[in-house]
């Protein structure tokens, strides 16, 4: 007689998956799904299609989303659009995975007498998170910068660096997406002077701060980019203003930084890599 064995492990496997699942978490899930590239903006009819749930239950979740930050209303009309608090998932997945395990023989490399610091960073809404970090011996920059720290994108080489590579309109939403206040006498904070930076170091293919975070910080850094130029992180190095001039530090910095972030950008191809869809 043939075995029914399989059929029933079968049947409590079902039994079991539907038992373990939290059914509005993942009706939570669909809905931020119905958001994509081609169509950001959508009514909660819309989400509710494409969620396939009722008018009233896209309600409900649709205004806990907006509650919880994960969702926004575009003002004036009765459209919804994911934030930029959904990319948090995302880079805090980058900020733990192969990026880092392939960027610190990289980042080891780059460290020595006169770029004493080289990290990695990922954007964060209008910040941006150290992922990986490498110093030579102790440091003396004067700051208290470890993985997880965060700075704002708008003063940050790294910043500039991941930005320059991202369209028009997404770097305004993210130069916009917090105060710019001034951090130092160098700090650039006004949109127009941020966006021409931003097309100058797209144009040069690295970004220079001037103690622009921090007084008495030179910053060179690079972007990280995946097969379709999108970019993923930005690695860069730094120097005591004291230790170097900024003329000295970039003809020292520049030709290795950009040659790392070349490196580690191919080497995160071959891997299979990262596309961040947001930025594109």
């Amino acid at each position: 007689m043939k075995s029914t064995k399989p059929e029933v492990l079968k049947a409590d496997d079902d039994r079991s998956s539907s038992k373990n699942t939290v059914m509005s978490l993942a009706k939570g899930f669909k809905i931020l799904e119905a958001f994509t590239a081609a169509q950001p903006d959508l009514t909660m009819a819309e989400v509710a299609r494409r969620a396939g749930i009722d008018n009233a239950t896209a309600f409900r979740f649709l205004n806990t989303l907006v509650n919880l930050g994960y969702v926004e209303k575009v003002a004036d009309t009765r459209l919804f659009r994911l934030s930029f608090k959904v990319l948090d998932l995302g880079f805090n997945a980058i900020a733990h995975s192969d990026l880092r395990t392939n960027a610190r023989p990289i980042l080891r490399s780059l460290v020595g007498e006169v770029r004493e610091v080289a990290s990695i960073g990922v954007l964060e809404g209008s910040e941006v998170l150290y992922a990986e970090r490498v110093q030579a011996g102790l440091t003396r920059l004067g700051v208290d910068i470890r993985i997880g720290s965060r700075v704002p994108v708008y003063s940050s080489a790294i910043g500039h660096a991941i930005l320059a590579w991202c369209p028009r309109e997404f770097q305004i939403q993210v130069l916009e997406g917090a105060p710019r206040k001034q951090l130092t006498t160098t700090t650039l904070v006004g949109l127009g002077e941020l966006i021409r930076r931003l097309e100058e170091v797209r144009k040069q293919g690295y970004a220079v701060s001037n103690q622009e975070t921090v007084s008495g910080l030179y910053v060179v850094a690079a972007p990280i980019l995946d097969i379709d130029s999108v970019p993923l992180a930005a690695l860069s190095v730094a120097t005591p203003a004291f230790n170097t001039t900024l003329s000295q530090f970039k003809s020292d910095a520049i030709g290795p930084v950009t040659d790392a972030a070349k490196k580690l950008s191919k080497a995160l191809q071959t891997n299979g890599g990262f596309t961040l869809s947001s930025h594109a």
